[in-house]
């Protein structure tokens, strides 16, 4: 399938790629990071318009990170009716994303982007602001379209070491924070169990 996708790229170009990053910001198994860097190829070539290229995937991420915000957005409701626990890590959710929901969605869309699509259902589900959400979202989705396709257009000779690399820096932070993450939120779980015991 990506080979396939890859080979549309010089005839359908700017297409494949607004196509691509739409669905990936949808959680689709879409290598739309590997399409943008092919794309990048074909702008270095003279193949493809550079600015139609970014203004394309650009467009398409939005669009999908904006459907993705809407679905969350829809099913908002639900948490509303949520007793107990449920209702108790629902309102902790929402305070999260009000205090840290820039700067999360912001580093979701190219540091972090294997949790940008999730981020997007998670910010709509906790009613984060549209206009907070959409400013933060344009920016990060700026930074992560002008990395892949200018390492593309730099490094079109040596495109597969490049996505490589990308791949795996990205994987590898993106479980990294994760970690760090659960440490954090178990410390503090541990921190909270041990003052009710001592209260008790």
């Amino acid at each position: 399938m990506i080979e396939t996708l890859l080979a549309l790229v010089p005839t359908y170009g700017i297409y494949i790629v607004a196509l691509s990053t739409f669905l990936s910001c949808l959680a689709l198994p879409i290598p739309s990071s590997l399409i943008m860097l092919t794309a990048g190829t074909f702008v270095a070539a003279g193949d493809l318009n550079g600015p139609t290229a970014a203004s394309m995937a650009l467009a398409g991420a939005l669009i999908g990170d904006q459907v993705g915000y809407a679905m969350g957005r829809a099913g908002s409701a639900r948490m509303d009716t949520l007793t107990g626990k449920p209702a108790k890590m629902a309102h902790k959710a929402r305070r999260m994303v009000d205090g840290y929901g820039v700067g999360a969605v912001f580093l979701s869309r190219w540091f972090l982007s294997p949790l940008g699509p999730y981020m997007n259902f998670v910010t709509g589900a906790t009613r984060m602001n549209w206009l907070r959400f959409t400013v933060s979202d344009i920016a990060g989705e700026a930074v992560w379209v002008s990395i892949y396709l200018s390492l593309g257009y730099a490094f079109a000779n040596q495109i597969e070491a490049v996505a490589n690399i990308a791949s795996n820096f990205s994987g590898a932070v993106t479980a990294g924070s994760i970690a760090i993450a659960l440490g954090l939120w178990l410390r503090a779980d541990h921190r909270k169990h041990l003052k009710k015991s001592t209260t008790a």
